[in-house]
């Protein structure tokens, strides 16, 4: 079975923690990735209030990195914003990055992972902390031989372009360079991000900048989200089918075609719902739940049924060629899945 790597969440202090959430699914949780409180990632930074850390919170956090490491899960910290500004190739990032690495080497036991959209980070890093595993963030959208060649002196694994996780034959040439080059690959299985967005670089440099973004007076009525803006109409709805998400019970076809699959839980209301479908490599409900972003409201009082999607459901997604706007194929299984709750 491929292991599992899955998003850090903080708890508050009277909710289980994450580190007692991943316990009982053992070994099939190889990697826990996170990060580091109050800096810049793909994701709303952690433990913050009023825009300061909050002390108690950095001692449960770093309390629970501990622990993890105590049950043998890999770290993985993220350094995966899109955006550092000005700073982007600056000392004074290097001096950040530095500090955090080396504090969690002295407190935590130090990581086995960093993943980073930034090659300026990513060589920093390389130079430093060698026996550290430098990993291409998802959000620099690498889906070549090519494109892994090009920083192969940065990297040893990547995150595979999204876009390309039903294209088996390609993942397949993409694991053949990996070997050949002594890289790994990693794919992320339950993002409900759009295939294609052309909305994503500008949604990830916002977040980038969520606390400035947060402090101004923005457009009254814009909404910034491409794919909460797109399936507001119903008629759009089954783009949702056309996504890049992998169903739990599919998991088993990448055996061999990547090492490792990433979870997005970071935000994810229920974590434990989707780690545990995705390590039993099936699901009885509504498939929505198990995405990141996952458009559950979006649809209420609809649900998208994951028990009525058809038997040739994979091997039909997996082997088309992408052009969904001449196919009429996920838009009739969208319908067959699609329940209204009443």
């Amino acid at each position: 079975m491929i292991g599992l790597a899955v998003g850090y969440q903080l708890a508050a202090p009277d909710e289980e923690s994450f580190v007692d959430l991943v316990a009982p699914f053992g070994d099939a949780v190889a990697e826990v990735f996170f990060a580091w409180p109050g800096h810049a990632s793909g994701r709303s930074p952690v433990g913050l209030e009023n825009g300061r850390l909050d002390a108690a919170a950095f001692e449960r956090f770093a309390d629970d990195l501990s622990r993890l490491r105590a049950m043998g899960k890999r770290l993985d910290i993220l350094f995966n914003a899109n955006c550092y500004g000005g700073e982007a190739m600056s000392v004074a990032l290097e001096e950040e990055v530095v500090r955090i690495l080396r504090y969690a080497e002295e407190h935590v036991g130090g990581v086995e992972v960093a993943t980073t959209t930034s090659p300026a980070i990513a060589w920093m890093i390389k130079r430093q902390f060698p026996t550290i595993d430098v990993r291409a963030s998802v959000n620099m959208r690498i889906g070549t031989v090519a494109g892994m060649a090009y920083l192969a002196d940065r990297f040893d694994s990547y995150h595979v372009r999204r876009d390309f996780n039903r294209d088996l034959e390609h993942l397949a040439d993409l694991k053949a360079w990996a070997e050949e080059h002594g890289k790994k690959l990693v794919l992320l299985a339950n993002s409900g991000c759009l295939r294609d967005c052309s909305g994503q670089t500008f949604h990830d440099n916002l977040v980038a900048h969520e606390p400035e973004v947060a402090a101004a007076e923005n457009m009254p009525g814009f909404m910034p989200y491409t794919c909460w803006n797109f399936l507001k109409e119903r008629a759009n709805w089954p783009a949702i089918l056309q996504s890049t998400w992998i169903r739990p019970e599919d998991l088993h076809h990448y055996e061999g075609k990547v090492d490792l699959v990433k979870l997005a839980t970071r935000l994810h209301e229920r974590p434990h719902v989707v780690i545990g479908a995705y390590a039993r490599g099936r699901y009885a409900g509504n498939l929505l739940d198990l995405m990141e972003p996952g458009f559950s409201p979006l649809l209420a009082p609809h649900v998208v049924d994951n028990a009525r999607f058809p038997a040739d459901w994979f091997q039909t997604v997996s082997t088309c060629d992408r052009r969904c706007h001449r196919c009429g194929y996920c838009a009739a299984v969208f319908e067959r899945a699609l329940v209204e709750l009443r």
